[in-house]
């Protein structure tokens, strides 16, 4: 596949959104941290900077080596990269007068470089820096300008190099999707022909390489993501597939045997094992968040150990990872960014387990594992399920874990999202669930004192779980929730309602 982008990381919380605008151009792109180059260069046509908490000011910042990038292929630097090609070529960054952060406009377009192609003055952009480009390279030419920020985007002379001191791959430049169109389809000559089927096709290609007669265990979930995965490794290897779906005593009410129904007619061969005492004794006494995800990450590969040796030639673990997981828990690819939690499929296999892993989703997000299973012909209501955390209802229970418990957040669970059907809210919603918190309040039920728990629902609109905003849930509905939980579930006498967004909270609450 040489038709594709190259996208360095030098830190960006917006890197990801340039990879997803760029596949939102059906073109593909993966991104790879400024230290960790790809030797081999020759698979893509074009290349893009991205921005950086650093400052090119400071000697300790970023700066690789990126002679034989400038001098063979088209290249797009956005903020810090924009202002680091700015000093390698001669010009001078310096501090800002001014915060230059949020919304301006651009007063000045030069509308007869390819890169402004139907861009007007005006249109907004998304400013996101404390340091300026001062003076550009006397080898630049000038392309926009801002009131405030004179060099917001220039290009290099004779060479395919643009630069831009603003964020196109944000919402708030309004323009930027067609800026990024422009610099890859007229500026760069790529193709737009990365499409779910071309993903599906290729993808199946490459599994049937690599595996060839092998046997692979997959853990499946019920969700959307090993569903897909499920049904992709099936058109390559057919048979050879063997899936396991564990009860870890964390599932949703009625869970395990809904999701083994569900997968009835749909040709897969599906096993069913109940591991729920390991994993209740794995975890019991375990507080600490990141501990109980490692807990359940290694209980979980004990388990698909036991029955991967049930099973003759299995040579292969396939999970369901994609993007996001691999980003938060690795850091962009091992990038600058930092880490936030770790995930229960990410980061390999213990030496113990002689298994490969196969994840071929972990480069798309979810919205487009969603597109690949709706070109794969996936039941449309399996792939409009709300997402559910690897580690299930264990990530929703903070403080430590007990049978008890879970049954409490089961009860909870259940009535909210049958509730969000019943009112027709649930596929308004990307994501929602109950959290049980590990303090008890005061409360009164038929004239007595209760010291019970409190409960707090959690819902979110998203596209791929990076960012995430809290859901406005009507006031009647959300007043119903609250009494029918209280009502019926022995054990909760207060429900709160989850008005973050993320960032700064996280979409879980471990």
């Amino acid at each position: 596949m040489q038709n594709k982008v190259l996208i360095l990381d030098f830190g960006s919380q917006y890197t990801q959104l340039i990879a997803r605008r760029v596949r939102e151009l059906n073109i593909y792109c993966e991104i790879f941290p400024f230290n960790k180059i790809p030797k081999e260069l020759n698979n893509y046509s074009s290349v893009i900077l991205s921005g950086s908490p650093f400052s090119v000011r400071d000697k300790n910042s970023p700066k690789p080596d990126l002679i034989f990038i400038l001098n063979n292929f088209p290249v797009l630097a956005v903020c810090y990269g924009a202002q680091l090609i700015a000093e390698q070529f001669g010009g001078l960054v310096a501090a800002s007068n001014i915060r230059e952060y949020g919304r301006a406009n651009l007063s000045y377009i030069n509308q007869d470089d390819l890169l402004f192609s139907s861009i007007n003055i005006g249109s907004q952009v998304w400013m996101s820096h404390s340091d300026t480009i001062k003076d550009l390279p006397d080898s630049a030419n000038l392309l926009a300008s801002t009131d405030d920020v004179k060099n917001a985007a220039y290009k290099i002379k004779d060479k395919k190099i643009y630069a831009l001191q603003f964020h196109p791959e944000v919402y708030h430049t309004t323009d930027g999707k067609k800026i990024l169109e422009n610099f890859l389809v007229n500026i760069s000559n790529l193709k737009q022909d990365w499409t779910p089927d071309s993903f599906v096709d290729l993808t199946v290609e490459s599994l049937k390489s690599k595996i060839g007669n092998d046997k692979v265990i997959l853990g499946l979930s019920g969700g959307v993501d090993s569903t897909v995965a499920a049904v992709l490794l099936h058109k390559a290897i057919g048979d050879n597939l063997n899936c396991v779906f564990v009860n870890n005593g964390l599932l949703r009410k009625n869970e395990f045997q809904d999701v083994l129904n569900q997968y009835h007619g749909m040709n897969l061969n599906v096993k069913g094992i109940d591991y729920s005492d390991e994993f209740y004794s794995a975890l019991k006494g375990i507080e600490d968040p990141e501990l109980k995800r490692k807990t359940i990450g290694r209980v979980f590969i004990e388990a698909f150990d036991d029955e991967s040796k049930k099973i003759s030639n299995a040579n292969w673990l396939a999970q369901g990872t994609i993007y996001p997981d691999v980003i938060e828990s690795i850091s962009a690819t091992g990038g600058p960014s930092a880490t936030i939690k770790s995930h229960h499929n990410v980061g390999g296999l213990p030496d113990f387990m002689k298994l490969s892993v196969v994840e071929p989703l972990k480069l798309l997000f979810k919205d487009e594992v969603r597109r690949v299973g709706a070109s794969l012909g996936i039941d449309p209501k399996l792939l409009g399920r709300h997402p559910f955390p690897g580690p299930g209802l264990g990530i929703r229970i903070l403080g430590d874990i007990t049978r008890e418990k879970v049954n409490i957040l089961q009860e909870v669970d259940h009535i909210f999202i049958e509730g969000l059907k019943e009112w027709d809210l649930y596929d308004k919603v990307w994501q929602a669930g109950a959290m049980l918190l590990p303090v008890n309040s005061v409360g009164v039920m038929g004239d007595e004192r209760t010291y019970e728990k409190c409960v707090a629902l959690r819902a979110v609109e998203s596209t791929d779980g990076m960012t995430a905003d809290w859901v406005d849930l009507p006031y009647k509905f959300l007043q119903q929730i609250s009494n029918k939980i209280i009502n019926r579930v022995k054990g909760v006498n207060r429900v709160v309602y989850d008005i973050s967004s993320k960032p700064p909270a996280t979409i879980e609450w471990e």
